[in-house]
């Protein structure tokens, strides 16, 4: 429990409300909250740059000081970094629980995620990055705004990878909470079946939609022996998995879609992924994106 909360702070109503959130899970987890803000400043030698460096750490030290009034019981710090959000942004998450950003809504992206930068840092980062939105049923203020009571986590589950820290991170999230877990698969029948006669089609879309059931409820086996206490709806979905995320979520009101992405090395052509970029434009509540191995 040493590993504090990261959250991206850039001056913008959505950082605001990814500091919110982040508040409100720092309180519930007994974590530290940091804060931090950067900003690839021009040289030294620049004209304004002190005053602007000074009115950037105001700003950043106002908005510390309103969580910890917002917040009984927040232990915080903040900190203003000279250099550039996805390399700052990355460094700093490698030591923290999870990495929480603000989103400007469907479709677009605002500060530290603009084009390149989000998808630098979903795909560099080493811990859980969970984006926020202004006003998302769990992503704004009020008393639920950190999911403590709503519709449950949504957990996306791709069975063809073990991925156990992403399984926990659902887990621990819905317990924590004391909501509901859904868990989510998508399966589909092998390319080709286009070629396939309509009586032995029929029988292999059903094998499949088996498998993967089976499949499901035997990667979930040792999670509710582990979590007794967290309902489990658990659900095999078919077609592409990217859009039946984007559809389960909205039809099912989450308060938190919870997916992995195998952990990659940075480098030219870094990506995160089909079903996380559909799910960091399109899902309206909080995204937490899980790396794993």
């Amino acid at each position: 429990m040493n590993e504090p909360i990261v959250v991206g702070f850039d001056g913008s109503p959505e950082s605001g409300a990814a500091a919110d959130w982040a508040a409100r899970e720092a309180v519930r987890t007994g974590r530290r909250l940091d804060l931090v803000r950067a900003w690839p400043w021009p040289p030294s030698h620049a004209l304004g740059r002190e005053d602007a460096l000074r009115w950037s750490r105001a700003e950043l030290a106002r908005q510390e000081a309103a969580l910890r009034a917002e917040h009984e019981g927040l232990t915080t710090t903040s900190v203003q970094v000279t250099d550039d959000p996805e390399t700052a942004l990355a460094a700093v998450g490698e030591g923290a629980a999870m990495l929480v950003l603000g989103s400007r809504g469907l479709g677009a992206l605002h500060g530290y995620l603009v084009g390149s930068v989000s998808h630098g840092v979903l795909a560099r980062a080493t811990c859980p990055v969970v984006l926020v939105r202004p006003g998302d049923p769990a992503g704004g203020t009020g008393p639920d705004a950190a999911g403590d009571a709503g519709a449950g986590v949504m957990l996306w589950l791709d069975l063809r990878h073990p991925c156990d820290a992403v399984v926990e991170f659902a887990f621990e999230a819905a317990a924590g909470r004391a909501v509901p877990l859904m868990v989510r698969h998508a399966w589909d029948v092998p390319g080709g079946r286009e070629y396939l006669g309509f009586v032995s089609a029929g029988p292999m879309e059903e094998s499949v939609a088996e498998d993967s059931r089976q499949s499901l409820d035997a990667t979930l086996r040792r999670w509710r022996g582990l979590y007794p206490e967290v309902r489990v709806d658990a659900e095999a979905v078919r077609g592409p998995a990217a859009h039946a995320l984007v559809t389960a979520s909205a039809s099912a009101s989450a308060d938190l879609v919870v997916l992995g992405k195998h952990l990659r090395r940075p480098g030219p052509g870094a990506h995160v992924g089909p079903v996380a970029h559909a799910a960091v434009h399109h899902v309206a509540c909080p995204v937490a994106v899980v790396p794993y191995l």
